[in-house]
């Protein structure tokens, strides 16, 4: 879905080993880790694919912006892991199990800083750089939405969407938006494609908290069921606690902060056996339906099957 903007893409993954690069030995070795460790880059493919779009592209103008909101995103996700304590992503040891939490907070911190570095560096405007600490900021108000409601048998829809807008949507929007902007698309076209970032990030989270209940810890890199584990109530869950005749089960269950692995495997099983899923999934479908009509119809036809393609894979992927 990527192939348009592959050689892009490749110049992107150097861009980002040199971008964390450090003199101090340990603090380069966890930055090549973090930026090295997989990942789908989805969110500075937009960015690129939004930019190309543009009559006004230029590489070497948007790189920067792109690296920058790869390692938001990274750095993002080691905050995370720590707060999770979870011991791999992507099949691979996290950075707090591999070192230790203090070594993973600071080397999150690192390179946050070299994202805003670069974007400095860049000399986007203060519109980027306002949206992008609005970015942060929202990444860190979804996680304290989310953190104030664990192990609560929750059953807020308005409460769910919003920490999933804030934790994953407003990121593939404003990726999408800044491209467009750097690209030199027309306005109207940028607004278009940041609200096709929009629903394809609800539908991105949607999906991922689908595939947390139904697959293995092989097939997604991570503990299966870690929501749960966690007390972190995702839409399959929500929708078993308001119609599962287990629901008093399942919200013991989820509200208990030392529940064992055969309480996860019981949760589970009562979510699957209701109509959950399927309910999530097609909210998911719903968000990326809105997406596609979003996409201008006046880009160059790869740079738009390329966002087709992108909407279609968030709908079908199992990992």
């Amino acid at each position: 879905m990527f192939d348009v903007i592959q050689s892009d893409l490749d110049v992107l993954n150097e861009g980002l080993i040199g971008a964390v690069s450090s003199p101090v030995e340990l603090v380069n070795e966890v930055g090549t880790h973090l930026v090295t460790a997989g990942g789908k880059r989805i969110r500075p493919a937009l960015c690129l694919l939004a930019a190309r779009g543009g009559k006004a592209f230029s590489l070497e103008k948007v790189l920067p912006l792109a690296e920058a909101l790869e390692l938001i995103h990274t750095a993002s996700l080691v905050h995370d892991d720590v707060i999770d304590e979870a011991d791999t992503r992507r099949g691979e040891p996290t950075a707090n199990a591999k070192w230790n939490n203090q070594i993973a907070v600071l080397g999150g911190d690192y390179i946050f800083a070299r994202a805003f570095a670069l974007i400095a560096e860049g000399g986007y405007g203060d519109y980027v750089s306002k949206r992008l600490a609005e970015l942060v900021g929202n990444l860190s108000v979804g996680e304290i939405i989310q953190d104030h409601t664990v192990y609560q048998a929750v059953k807020d829809l308005d409460n769910y969407y919003e920490r999933i807008q804030k934790k994953t949507a407003d990121f593939l929007e404003i990726c999408c938006e800044l491209g467009g902007i750097v690209g030199g698309l027309p306005e109207e076209d940028t607004k278009k494609l940041a609200e096709y970032g929009h629903c394809i990030g609800m539908a991105f989270q949607i999906t991922d908290d689908v595939l947390d209940i139904m697959q293995t810890s092989e097939q997604i890199g991570k503990p299966a069921g870690n929501d749960i584990r966690q007390g972190i109530v995702t839409l399959p869950v929500i929708h078993a606690l308001n119609v599962s005749p287990d629901a008093e089960k399942l919200a013991a269950i989820v509200t208990d902060p030392e529940m064992s692995n055969e309480m996860v495997e019981q949760a589970l099983a009562i979510v699957r056996e209701t109509d959950g899923v399927e309910m999530a999934k097609a909210k998911a479908d719903e968000y990326l339906e809105r997406a596609r009509q979003m996409i201008p119809a006046d880009l160059p036809a790869e740079i738009r099957e390329a966002f087709v393609q992108v909407a279609d894979f968030i709908g079908d992927r199992d990992f």
